[in-house]
């Protein structure tokens, strides 16, 4: 049996794209999966295979590659695998059949998730959970698609890259951030899936996924 969490991107923001938590459960269980659970309205479900195992499942699909600069290094066993990729597909389609429109869609293990805590590069247990942001990544990224920020003009806000995320300290909160407004560009993130949450959620879902 494994545990994951999935991450849907941009659902539930000013009454568009709606999913209510409710009807994903639905949709989970009806898929095969066990312990469905949501958390928050933002599009956070956890859930367990069972005996339900997807097409396509096993093998490394290349994630966990060290990744630049002074981010985290990459820990043994937290990187993405087949199986996740296998779930995210199936999960997605069903996601569109059911609501009707598609829905960017990250799927993450508890030992991926118990790392990227572990790995944090900034003092998470000194900070609010307000502070202290994750975006998760659907591919790894390095210090070059940043290159054309000056980091040392919004500190005391500080980014870093980790495995398949970047950490994000706002010591005054998102909502008065420059760095986060220069870190939404769409460009920035040609070519990759991209979704955050602040570090209450972050470890909140490290925890549901332990069981």
């Amino acid at each position: 049996m494994t545990t994951y969490a999935a991450l849907l991107r941009g659902i539930n923001v000013g009454g568009h794209r709606k999913v209510p938590m409710a009807d994903l459960r639905q949709l989970l269980e009806d898929l095969g999966y066990e312990n469905v659970r949501t958390y928050l309205q933002s599009g956070n479900a956890v859930f367990s295979t069972g005996a339900v195992e997807p097409d396509g499942a096993g093998g490394a699909n290349g994630a966990g590659a060290p990744t630049g600069g002074d981010g985290p290094g990459v820990r043994s066993g937290a990187a993405v695998s087949g199986d996740t990729d296998a779930v995210t597909a199936a999960l997605g389609r069903a996601v569109e059949d059911r609501f009707g429109f598609s829905v960017e869609i990250l799927v993450r293990d508890h030992g991926y998730l118990r790392a990227l805590v572990e790995d944090c590069p900034f003092p998470a247990a000194t900070l609010e959970g307000r502070q202290l942001h994750v975006t998760y990544l659907s591919e790894n990224v390095d210090e070059d698609r940043f290159a054309a920020l000056d980091r040392a003009a919004f500190l005391p806000e500080e980014f870093r890259v980790g495995d398949h995320a970047l950490y994000l300290y706002v010591p005054d909160g998102l909502g008065r951030s420059r760095l986060a407004d220069a870190l939404a560009k769409p460009a920035l993130w040609k070519g990759v899936v991209a979704t955050s949450r602040n570090w209450n959620t972050v470890t909140r879902l490290m925890e549901m996924t332990r069981d």
